[in-house]
This record gives C-alpha cells, structure tokens and sequence, in this order.
C-alpha cells in the first residue's frame, strides 16, 4: 500500500512538474514592462555598421542605434594681430546622440553636446515617414531647413567651421516640419519658434515669459531644391529658401536683433563682427540661394545670404548680406556623395582603402554694415585653404590655414582695436584711426587642426 503512495506522489510531481515547464514555455513570450504590463517584443541583433554600434529586429520594424563624436582642435595665431590671440586646444565637440526606428515608419533621435563642460540639446525630435518614402514630418528641437552649409553636419563639411555668412541662418529652433522629395527635387518647409539648446537663451525666454508676458515669436521657413542632374557620379544643385521671422524672447533685450560672429576658430573668442542690439524690430526675412555641385572627385558649393530687417515707427529696414564659394578635390581618386533627401553634400568614398586627401579652397564675405540706417557692424572676409586625410569612414584629420580681413568696423562693438590713430596709438574708434580703407581693422592669419572620430 505504501509503494503504491509513493508511486502516485512520484507520477503526480512529474505531472505537475511537466505541466509548469509547458506554462513556462507559454511564458517565455510573455513580457512585461517597468510597469506591469503586457508587451509585445522583437529579438535584436547587433552589428557594426562601419563603426557604428547597430541593433536591429529580423523583421528590420526596429533599430537602434549610438552616433557619437569628438572633434579635438587645436589652432596657432600669427602675433601680428591689432588684439592679441592666445593660442590653444579644445575639444569642439563631444556630441552623444541616440538614434531608433520604430513601427517602421516612426524616428526618434536624441542628439547632446559635452564640449565646454557643459551640455547642450542639439537635436531631440521625432519623425514620421510615410509608406510612399517621399514624405516625412518632424517635430521637436532640429535644424530649420535654410542654409546648404548650415543643415549639412559638422561631420561633413569641408572646412572646420562653417562660413562667415552661413552665421546669419537660424540653425535650430523648436518646430513643426514637412519634407518631400523625388530623384530631381526636394521641398521642405514649416513653423518654428524658439531655441532650447542655449541655456543663457533658453532663461532669458523663460525670464521675458514670467516678467514681462511676451510672446515668444514665431517663423516660417521653407527651402526649394532642384536637381537638372543626378547620376552616381555627378550632380548639379539649384537651391533657394526664404524664412520670415518675428523677434523672439530669446533675445536679451525684447524686439531687437543682434547678429554677431567669431573668426573661422572656436579658440578665438573675440566676436569682431558685431551689429549689438537693433531695436524696435517688427519682423526679418531672409533669402538663400544655393549652387552646388560635383563629378566624381571634385565638389563645389556657394551660396548667397540676404537679410532684411524691418522695424516700427516708420524706422528705416536694415540691410546685410554674404556670400562663400568654395571648391573641394579628392587626390586620391576618391568620389564625393550626394543626399538627395537632405539636398546636401555627405560622407565621401574614398579612393584608397588607406584613406583619401582632400584640398579645398574657399571664400566668404560677410557685411553687417548698412550705412544708411546707421548700424555698423562690420565686415570681413576669409581666404581658407583646407588639407583632410580621411583614413577611414570614422576618423580624419583636418589642416585648415584661414586669413581673415576685417574691416574698420569690425571692432566688436567697440571692444577691440582697428587701427592706430595720429598720435600713433591704438583705437577701437573707426572714426579716428589713420589708416585707409582696406587696410583698417584687424587682419591676421591662422593655423587650426583637428583630429575627429565619429562612432
């Protein structure tokens, strides 16, 4: 009687064991989130897209992944300058972005800066794109769609800092836009508002907001491109945009606008070219036009900058504008690449499997003067001759020679010197300095490098 126990119990334990390992694999497809919930789930595999750690579901409805980069500088002054320049290192970037797909049509894309000791929201938007491929819509904090240097990543532009004149575009800005394009096209506009990416901006708004009640401004911004020619190995780039724009509470002083820049290096810090504050600013437009192009391993690119600024009381508009031009070749037959759906200039192909030399040689002229409305700003331009050695799809190095010739005006608001006047000394005042036009202001020359890695 009691073997017959022993052997129910035994056949009994076995049954139920049997039993929860068949409930257990029921509920190896069960999972549940942070928060008690049944989810849904995908297995993921990862990879290394050239340097760019990657996971991805088989049934490619996921992905995510991690595009980070550090730029490191370092840049030498010639000693002859009006306003010494200390020489010196930095690291221009240190950007950390997290990027998904999900549900297939959905982006999601998470871009900080660390550089300065400091962080900074650069990109943080979300994006759908329609079944058709053509069509997306974005929203959150990104680049407005204004400027071919400007929409075009650090990652790839030719030189190590973008252009004189390309300072004038807005660069990003929360916002709403639409993109469509096809093989010879791409059309892009929509609404923006302010910047959250500066700090000090991003108080001052909040302060405008909570003392004084402001609105915090508004634009509309849209970009047109047209391709006649668009093969593998050559394409041909007619570009415009347009934005209008009210002030925003970004500003430090309400209803005005201030355009100011440095040189072509984040070393030197002096801003010689500098507007202050315009006041009384009812609204601003600006214009861009873009020609670009390339064959196989030589690139151009130019573009056009006008700003109109116009303000209440019957006060005069204001007038700058600007302009580079620039020209790339690749020595070691590499071949430049076009993004169609970005209209701009990407990641090239290097001709060598130990890398690829590009020269490249620009122009750029900016003028923040307009005599006529009083406001003296400033006007410069810059001679920049650049020598890259992209050794393989993440890291390069960058050698950038750059003179840069300022005006008599360009004496940062009257902080910095443009000449000597009778008695010899040194003056911020353009008014009182002796020497003739086109050889006042402070003119000097630079050395600049910069070792980069994207992973």
């Amino acid at each position: 009687m009691k073997n017959k126990l022993y052997i129910i119990l035994v056949v009994m334990i076995l049954y139920n064991l049997g039993s929860i390992a068949q409930e257990n694999k029921k509920n190896d497809s069960i999972r549940l989130n942070q928060y008690g919930q049944k989810v849904s789930w995908l297995s993921l595999h990862g990879e290394v897209q050239e340097g760019i750690l990657k996971f991805t579901s088989d049934d490619n409805s996921y992905s995510l992944w991690l595009d980070n980069r550090v730029q490191f500088d370092g840049a030498f002054f010639s000693n002859d300058a009006l306003n010494p320049i200390g020489n010196g290192a930095t690291i221009r970037r240190a950007r950390f972005a997290i990027k998904a797909i999900m549900w297939n049509n959905w982006y999601a894309e998470l871009d900080l800066d660390f550089s300065g000791s400091a962080v900074e929201l650069k990109d943080a938007y979300l994006k759908y794109t329609f079944d058709s491929g053509d069509l997306n819509i974005k929203a959150g904090h990104f680049r407005e769609s204004f400027g071919m240097e400007t929409t075009t990543t650090s990652r790839y532009i030719t030189f190590m800092e973008r252009s004189l004149a390309s300072k004038l575009d807005p660069s990003r800005h929360l916002g709403l836009q639409a993109n469509y394009w096809k093989e010879k096209y791409l059309l892009s506009g929509g609404i923006h508002f302010n910047t959250v990416g500066d700090l000090e901006e991003f108080e001052i708004s909040q302060d405008h907001n909570k003392d004084l009640g402001l609105d915090e401004g508004y634009a509309f911004t849209g970009r047109a491109v047209y391709r006649p020619i668009i093969e593998n190995e050559k394409v041909l780039h007619f570009g415009i945009a347009a934005t209008y724009r009210t002030p925003q509470t970004t500003a430090e002083v309400p209803h005005s606008f201030r355009y100011s820049t440095r040189s072509h290096s984040s070393i030197n810090r002096k801003k010689y070219i500098d507007t202050d504050d315009i006041l009384n600013v009812d609204y601003q437009t600006m214009f861009d036009f873009e020609l670009a192009g390339a064959y196989k391993g030589f690139m151009f690119q130019g573009e056009y900058k006008l700003i109109n600024i116009s303000r209440i009381d019957d006060l005069s508009t204001i007038n700058f504008d600007g302009f580079y031009a620039q020209a790339g070749y690749l020595l070691f037959g590499g071949k430049y690449n076009y993004n169609k759906t970005e209209g701009e200039f990407t990641r090239i192909t290097r001709g060598k499997e130990y890398g690829d030399l590009e020269l490249a040689f620009r122009y750029d002229f900016v003028d923040a003067n307009d005599f006529d409305a009083a406001v003296y700003g400033g006007s410069a331009e810059g001679y920049t001759l650049g020598l890259n050695y992209h050794f393989n799809p993440n890291v390069k190095f960058m050698l950038n020679y750059a003179y840069n010739n300022n005006d008599r005006y360009a004496n940062g608001k009257g902080k910095l010197y443009v000449g000597y006047d009778v008695d010899g000394n040194l003056s911020t005042d353009p008014s009182k300095i002796t020497e003739t036009e086109g050889n006042a202001g402070d003119d000097f020359g630079m050395v600049s490098m910069r070792l980069e890695i994207d992973f």
